[in-house]
C-alpha cells in the first residue's frame, strides 16, 4: 500500500492569503493541529495551531509567504511504512503527499493510516496472537513461519519491535487459527520465550473490536 491510496478527500487545504482566525476554526472542526497551506497546485508548506497562536493576531493572513514553513511530505508512491514514520517521527495530526512535480495531492491522517492497517492486516479479523521474544542474531522468519505451518495454520500479520540499544526483537504474530496451543508447544520445543498469547474468539475479538471502535472515536473517522 503506497501513500496514495490514504489520501483522505475531507482536509482542505489552506491559501497563504486565508486569515489565521479561519484557519483555527477549520482545525477545530477537522479535529488536527496542522493545515498545509498550497498556492494553485504547489505544495508550500504546513502549518500548526501553536504557530498560529504565537504571533498574537488571529486576524492576519495565515502566512506572510516570508517566514518559512515546515514542509514535510511523503511522495505519492512511497510505501505506508513511510508515511509512518515521518507522522510519528515528527508528531504530526496530517502528512502531506505531493508528486514528483512538487503538486500537492492531499493529505494522510493518522487515523486513515491505523484503519487501512486494520483492514490490511486482519486485525480484528478471527484468530490468534503470539508474542515472541528472540535475540537479534537468533531471528529466523523461515524457522517461525515454518513453526506455524506445521501446526496447520498461516500467519495473517506479523510486526517486530525493539528497544534502542536491546538485542531483543518483540515479534508480535496473528494466525488464522484460534487453537494456538500446538503452536504454542512446538514454540517451546523450539526454545522460543513466548511473552503473551491470545486466542479465544469471542472474547478476545470482541475486546478488540471495542478497543479499535474507541480509537477510530477518538481519532474521529
Amino acid at each position: 500500500m503506497i501513500a496514495k491510496d490514504l489520501i483522505n478527500d475531507m482536509i482542505i487545504a489552506l491559501k497563504s492569503s486565508d486569515r489565521a482566525s479561519d484557519a483555527l476554526g477549520l482545525m477545530d472542526e477537522l479535529r488536527v493541529s496542522h493545515l498545509p497551506i498550497v498556492s494553485e497546485m504547489e505544495y508550500l508548506g504546513l502549518i500548526s495551531d501553536s504557530e498560529i497562536y504565537s504571533r498574537g493576531d488571529t486576524e492576519q493572513a495565515v502566512w506572510d509567504g516570508k517566514t518559512s514553513l515546515n514542509r514535510p511530505y511523503v511522495y505519492e508512491n512511497q510505501h505506508i511504512y513511510d508515511v509512518m514514520l515521518v507522522i510519528s517521527g515528527q508528531q504530526l495530526s496530517l502528512l502531506p503527499v505531493i508528486n514528483a512535480r512538487n503538486q500537492y495531492l492531499g493529505v494522510v491522517t493518522p487515523g486513515d493510516l491505523v484503519r487501512k492497517l486494520s483492514s490490511t492486516y486482519s486485525m480484528i479479523s478471527g484468530g490468534g496472537i503470539i508474542v515472541l521474544e528472540v535475540n537479534q542474531k537468533d531471528y529466523l522468519l523461515t524457522e517461525i513461519a515454518g513453526i506455524v505451518e506445521s501446526n496447520d495454520a498461516k500467519i495473517l500479520s506479523m510486526y517486530i519491535t525493539s528497544e534502542p540499544d536491546s538485542t531483543k526483537l518483540e515479534i508480535t504474530l496473528k494466525v488464522d487459527s484460534i487453537d494456538i496451543g500446538a503452536i504454542l508447544q512446538t514454540f517451546y520445543r523450539y526454545n522460543y520465550l513466548v511473552k503473551a498469547s491470545w486466542s479465544k474468539e469471542d472474547s478476545f475479538g470482541d475486546g478488540l473490536q471495542d478497543r479499535f471502535d474507541s480509537l477510530m472515536n477518538y481519532l474521529n473517522i
